[in-house]
């Protein structure tokens, strides 16, 4: 069995599917499709997926955490 026979039966074990996450440890991909709608699920069972997850939710934070130093550090006069 070919890595891409066990991504898709991996991808299609609704075991692996919870109502918020794909974990599937076998599947090698980071991103997978949804299984409804549009667009694309990070994969948790991936040894990166949780890093990209929390990268995907820190970097907004830390963005508005910049714009607030320098409205309150620079905008003084």
């Amino acid at each position: 069995m070919t890595q891409d026979n066990i991504n898709q039966s991996e991808w299609n074990n609704p075991a692996n599917w919870s109502v918020l996450k794909y974990n599937s440890p076998r599947d090698s991909r980071l991103f997978v499709p949804k299984r409804r709608g549009f667009g694309w699920t990070v994969n948790f069972g991936n040894k990166s997926g949780k890093f990209v997850f929390g990268a995907f939710l820190a970097l907004p934070m830390l963005i508005f955490c910049l714009i607030c130093f320098a409205v309150f550090h620079f905008g003084k006069k």
